[in-house]
């Protein structure tokens, strides 16, 4: 890991021992998806080009490669050095990562019951700001990840909506009824664009009611 880059030094007062797996497990999902490597760990590499592949499979084949070795230097750059020893010989990040889920799995095991228990549990409270909210779901939901749990793009999406009080109830009948598909980002937008129509609504229908009792003008 580069001593000039800042989030090497997450891992590197971090590393890996053993007791604190679940811990360190985060710090290196933040590090791979902001260094743009995370993908090798949910994509099977791309088939070895031949000379009759085009130029686009060979740089996917390329960009996979180089990713994946990235990825295997930080995670053993990570490591205690008995830890280190046992998983150099292994050619991929996802099977170094693999091994380690075996090895001390149980510590991810009680951390995603908490986290999905917390998860289920969150709930926004009326007049707070819907950012925060779908921010710190959006965390638990990254966490659960991190652990190991498969929660599809759709599933996520319900869950945040379920967590919402009755005055995004239009939006979520609007987004249900328009079987509308976005991903969390998208859905942060349209809930915070939801929240400033839902602001505006008392104001609006204390002027609806007070123009109907007005009296008609002229004749």
């Amino acid at each position: 890991m580069s001593p000039f880059n800042p989030l090497s030094t997450i891992l590197g007062q971090n590393k890996l021992e053993g007791s604190n797996y679940v811990d360190w497990r985060r710090s290196l999902d933040i590090v791979l998806t902001a260094e743009e490597y995370k993908f090798v760990l949910n994509e099977e590499c791309p088939l070895k080009p031949n000379e009759q592949s085009s130029d686009e499979d060979k740089l996917a084949y390329q960009k996979w490669c180089k990713a994946d070795e990235m990825a295997r230097c930080y995670i053993l750059a990570s490591m205690s050095n008995v830890l280190q020893h046992q998983h150099q010989a292994m050619l991929s990040a996802f099977e170094i990562l693999e091994n380690l889920k075996q090895m001390f799995g149980d510590q991810g095991r009680s951390a995603k019951q908490t986290a999905m228990r917390t998860l289920m549990n969150t709930k926004m409270v009326e007049g707070t700001p819907v950012r925060d909210h779908v921010m710190k779901m959006i965390g638990l939901l990254n966490e659960l990840e991190v652990l190991g749990a498969e929660i599809d793009n759709d599933s996520q999406v319900e869950m945040i909506l379920q967590s919402l009080p009755d005055s995004f109830q239009q939006f979520c009948l609007i987004y249900n009824m328009n079987k509308m598909s976005l991903s969390l980002a998208q859905l942060l937008n349209e809930l915070q664009a939801a929240e400033t129509l839902v602001k505006k609504a008392p104001s609006m229908a204390l002027n609806v009611e007070k123009g109907s009792t007005s009296k008609p003008q002229g004749g």
